[in-house]
This record gives structure tokens, sequence and C-alpha cells, in this order.
């Protein structure tokens, strides 16, 4: 169904007395994460035989300090003002791994890394430990542009920056972050009690015409009780994202530049719900807010809340699709996809791995998208529609139309849709949309 301007002002008069049996969707309440409980003992690493002049390579001497407050019980690994040359490392538990302004740990070039693109460790890692703290006002970078070709090669592998897996009490703080060979941050196998707190992260865009970057993710998790907040972020992919069996994750205060945006999934299998986005800021990303996922990787998807959050310059304010990863470029042109050709999307019997997604609310939001590109897209699948998805006070300026295709119960309250004239504000097929003025 198309609505033109006059035809949506029709619309609202056709459904305002359905409005009350529709469920609104809720806020979600958050856990505080737990923060790390670390001893101060200091266990500087100069004084294992680290040399800061960017040159000495200095691996055995950072793990020594590691393995020495390790073993100690636990403490604060100082890394002072100096740059550090280093290749893989492993933190412990109760460790403070804390960077002084004006240190630089910087990762071995390609050249130089253990295993290369053949089997590269990642650069901090820890798996099944506790109270983990990378912190301080120095810098970590990750000399990625050598390795970012490698992504379009089959066989070839890169270093996540920090990868902690099935760790309890995180806290990454006040570092900037630069330049991985891949993510930045990977937390995984349901880490819990998290803190990303007053982090910089930085990557070229994976548009970027002189040096683009692949796969940078800034922060990725898989987790509960997760808290990010005042963080600074432009990279080549998502800014965040979250995948299955993950739920009570709280985004505040964050400032996103280049990137896929925040993100869930596109592997949403064992859930991902409790998600809140508040307080934000988008510019020139690529989405603002995206879900992904797809037939062979979906899973329950469901009490998602993104309030007050400003875009500018964005290509897709809202994204949520089930479809991530279909082969067919009519199906892939997301910008362009039109209700005569999402109806021709073929149908798929139900499994445990269907995406299904529900429960969304969108408040408070005002973008503008990038030319030529889209409002939104709200697509769910023909076997399982998108559910229950409510956007109140949302104004949205574009180019094109806000596609709404396969999903019931979507609700527009109080929202502008400002398109050019006479160019629809809403397209919709297979779908229950209720707009109210």
């Amino acid at each position: 169904m198309l609505l033109s301007r006059y035809q949506f002002v029709i619309s609202v008069n056709l459904v305002i007395l359905t409005l009350s049996v529709i469920p609104v969707a809720k806020g979600q309440s958050h856990i505080t994460p737990a923060l790390p409980q670390v001893p101060d003992g200091i266990f500087d690493i100069a004084n294992f035989g680290a040399i800061g002049d960017g040159v000495a390579t200095n691996t055995k001497s950072i793990q020594t300090a590691i393995n020495t407050a390790g073993a100690a019980g636990g403490g604060i690994v100082e890394v002072p003002a100096g740059t550090f040359l280093c290749g893989p490392i492993q933190i412990a538990s109760q460790i403070n791994l804390h960077l002084d302004a004006g240190a630089l740990l910087r990762m071995l070039s390609l050249d130089k890394y253990p295993g290369g693109t053949l089997d590269p460790k990642s650069f901090i890692s820890g798996e099944k430990l506790h109270d983990v703290v990378i912190s301080g006002s120095g810098a970590i970078d990750g000399q990625g542009a050598p390795w970012w070709p490698f992504a379009k090669t089959r066989g070839a592998f890169r270093p996540r920056m920090i990868a902690l897996d099935s760790c309890e009490r995180i806290l990454i703080e006040n570092v900037t972050l630069s330049n991985s060979p891949e993510f930045h941050i990977a937390l995984g196998g349901r880490c819990s009690d998290v803190t990303v707190r007053g982090v910089t992260i930085r990557a070229p865009a994976s548009e970027d015409p002189i040096c683009p970057s692949h796969n940078t993710d800034a922060c990725d998790v898989s987790g509960q009780h997760v808290l990010v907040e005042d963080c600074n972020i432009s990279v080549g992919d998502d800014d965040f994202t979250c995948s299955g069996i993950t739920s009570d994750v709280l985004i505040t205060n964050c400032t996103y530049g280049f990137g896929h945006g925040v993100s869930i999934g596109s592997r949403t299998a064992g859930g991902v719900s409790d998600i809140t986005v508040i307080n934000c800021t988008f510019n020139h990303t690529d989405a603002g807010i995206r879900i992904k996922s797809d037939r062979d990787r979906g899973g329950f998807v469901h009490d998602l809340s993104y309030m007050n959050l400003r875009m500018t310059n964005v290509a897709c304010p809202i994204l949520i699709y089930g479809a991530y990863m279909a082969n067919e470029r009519e199906y892939r042109n997301l910008n362009g996809l039109t209700p005569e050709v999402a109806t021709t999307y073929p149908a798929a019997a139900i499994t445990s791995h269907t995406p299904i997604y529900r429960n969304i609310m969108f408040s408070n939001i005002t973008a503008t998208a990038q030319s030529r590109e889209r409002a939104g897209l709200i697509w769910g699948l023909p076997e399982m529609n998108v559910t229950n998805v409510l956007l109140q006070n949302v104004n949205i300026a574009a180019d094109k139309p806000f596609g709404i295709f396969d999903a019931q119960g979507v609700r527009f309250v109080d929202c502008k849709i400002k398109t050019p004239e006479g160019v629809n504000q809403i397209v919709t097929t297979n779908a229950d949309v209720v707009i109210t003025p």
C-alpha cells in the first residue's frame, strides 16, 4: 500500500479508533554491572625490561609483568609513557592493565606478528577470567592498515585487539583504541557485568577512498548486564553489536561517527532481549539503529528501546530486516526495496533459527538521511512478521519513503516523515500500520 500526503491524513482518521487494542512497548530497567575488584599493588612493565622506544619488542616483558601480578593475587600492570611494541599477550584475573598518559601500546606490524595471517592470536586475550580492567588515558594502536585487505581473502585471518571470552566483571575505561586489524573489543561466550566507559575508538570508514578498514567493529558483546556509556566511536563496521544469548544492555551518552551503527545480529540464535539505547548521537553512520539476521542464524529478539537519539546525514536511520544473507540483488538493495519486490520474497518453513522480532520502541528520535536514501525500513519475513513496533515522536527527513513490509502492529504516534513533494512518506505491504497525529 502507498500512502501519499493526502492519503496519509485519511489513514489517520480511519485507524484512530483501533489505537487502544494494540499493546505499547515499554522501556527497560537495567541492573548496574558489578565493577571489578583489583588489588592496588603496582607492577611497572619497565621494571620487567620493557623499553618504550617504539623499536624494541616487549611481548615477553609485558607478559612477565602480568604473570607476576597474577601470581601475587592481582594488581595494576602499569604501562608508562612511551611507545611499546608488543605481540599477543594474555591477561589474567584481578589485573588492571593501566596505560598512563603518553603511553602507547602498539601491536607488532603484520610482517612481525606471530602467526601472520595464517594463525594470529588476539592481541590482548583471556578466557574464563574475573575482575579484568583495561584503563588509563593512554592508547592502544593496532597498525591495522596492512591487515585490512585480507578481509576479502579466503583462508586469511586477522587478530582482534581485545578479546575476552566467558569472563565476569570487566571494565574498559578511558583508553583510546585505534586501527585494530579486526574487532577492537570482542567480548564473547556470555560475559557478564561488563562496563565500557569513556572509550574512544577510531578506524577509517569502510568506504574511505584512501585506506578503508573492514570488520573493524568497535564493541561486540555477547552476555548480560552490559553498560556502554560516554564513548566516542567511528570505525569501519558495527559501532556496537551484540549477538545471541545477550540481555540487559544499556548504551547511553555515546557519540557515533562512521560505521554501521548500533546493531543487533546477524547471529541471534539463543535470543537477544532488554536492550536500551538512550541519549546518543549519530553522524554519517551507514545506519543508525540496525537489527539484522537470517533464517539460518535467527532467534527471539524482543523488548528493545531506542530513546532520545539524534542522527545527522545517516544512510538509514532505522533498519530492521530478516533477510541479511539474501543473494538476489533485488533483495539486497535495501535502499531501493519496494513493496512490489518485497512481496516476491519467498516464504519458508518456520524453524528454531527463524528470526523473531517483537516489542520494539523508538521514541523521541530526530534524523536526517543521506541524499537519495530512505527514511527507514522494517522488513520481516513472510512466515514470521515483525510485531508490535512503536514509533513515537520520531521525525525523519529523507529522499525516499519509510518502508514497512511483513510487519504487524506497527504504530506511528506523533511522528513526521518528511519526503520531497510527490514522494510517498510511508510505503507498506503485508503490514498492519496505525498512524495517529
